[in-house]
């Protein structure tokens, strides 16, 4: 239901968008006096019943724009083809965007809810003197699977290669997690600058593609084709697994045993926002723990703020009528344990990033 919602949403802000940014040159700043705020987030991941509220409270029009990945969010960007004022990139793409003077230092005299925001969550490598980026969601990347479709327990990055499975996986559909998730079953850095290492792990997944082990390299298809037992395996996210769950129970979701990638996504404000001082009031509003409970309770992922946190399984059940399975809740918010066998992504040099990107043209031609 949730995410029938959201699809309805996104619909409604196509339609908007194409009504004010049609081939006549209509204006998205709206006219004379109009406060506005341009977000570009992801697909599923934010309730929009803030979005409304923040509207109603403020009296600034969000025109909220979704990308698929941290890859096409940035080429938008770099390419000029975009009115962005606030982005959530993931914590690799904003080291890559501060590298290239994208980013505006934030004014957090603005954001008083940033106190809310737990002390792990800040000073990333991303962002070590937390200057340009304001915690939004973390997880854990994963491999999600279905009990009836498979024999027996995943617990290593090796069923994404295995030729057992041949036509049953589904591909993450971006390079970073794709390559990272070969890397990790190599016994290698996610962060490695190693070209032998990372041709490597391009060749593993070349050789499962070739193998017919894949059905396609995919992003938010999964959703669909994990939910319908169309897929038996894919490798995706922590809060999108429960997601995922909540429409098809035969669903588990596994952190491998060689490890993984621990991210952050986090707002921020592109260096040329025309609407700055919106882009602040947005980024504190989103960081309470009224909205942080919110949206946790609707897009499934674990908040940065420590007070929504805690308090989040009581919430749940108050709004479901039932207790969160610990279980499921440690999927959500990972335990330390967990974490401590993740690596964050690290923003790597520009011939590495090419590197990336000319092999993952390879991949996916």
């Amino acid at each position: 239901m949730k995410k029938f919602i959201i699809l309805l949403f996104a619909l409604a802000l196509a339609l908007t968008a194409c009504s004010s940014n049609g081939e006549s040159g209509g204006d998205t700043g709206g006219s004379s006096g109009d406060r506005v705020l341009n977000v570009c987030g992801w697909g599923e991941n934010i309730d929009p019943d803030l979005i409304t509220k923040f509207q109603k409270d403020t009296g600034i029009r969000v025109n909220y724009q979704t990308a698929e990945s941290n890859e096409t969010m940035y080429a938008v960007i770099k390419q000029g083809g975009s009115d962005y004022d606030v982005i959530v990139p993931s914590d690799y793409m904003i080291g890559q965007m501060i590298a290239e003077d994208m980013l505006a230092e934030l004014d957090f005299s603005k954001i008083p809810n940033y106190s809310l925001v737990g002390s792990q969550y800040k000073n990333l490598p991303f962002d070590p003197d937390n200057k340009y980026a304001v915690p939004y969601t973390w997880g854990t990347l994963g491999i999600i699977y279905n009990t009836t479709m498979i024999d027996g327990e995943i617990t290593s990055w090796s069923a994404l290669f295995d030729t057992k499975y041949e036509g049953q996986v589904g591909m993450i559909g971006n390079p970073r997690d794709a390559i990272g998730a070969a890397l990790m079953y190599l016994g290698y850095s996610i962060n490695t600058t190693d070209e032998a290492q990372i041709r490597e792990a391009y060749q593993l997944i070349a050789d499962a593609r070739d193998a017919g082990v894949y059905q396609g390299f995919f992003m938010d298809e999964l959703y669909d084709k994990m939910e319908a037992g169309e897929t038996a395996i894919c490798t995706y996210y922590a809060g999108d697994f429960l997601s995922m769950y909540s429409n098809n129970s035969d669903l588990r979701y596994v952190v491998p045993q060689e490890g993984s990638n621990w991210f952050v996504d986090a707002m921020c404000v592109l260096k040329d926002a025309e609407h700055k001082d919106e882009a602040m009031e947005w980024i504190n509003f989103i960081c309470s723990t009224d909205a942080c409970l919110a949206n946790m309770d609707f897009i499934w992922y674990a908040s940065p703020n420590t007070e929504a946190l805690e308090k989040y399984p009581e919430y749940y059940e108050k709004q479901n009528g039932e207790p969160m399975e610990e279980e499921l809740y440690q999927v959500m918010a990972a335990p330390k344990e967990i974490l401590d066998n993740c690596e964050v992504y690290l923003n790597l040099p520009s011939e590495t990033l090419q590197l990336y990107t000319d092999l993952w043209i390879d991949l996916r031609i």
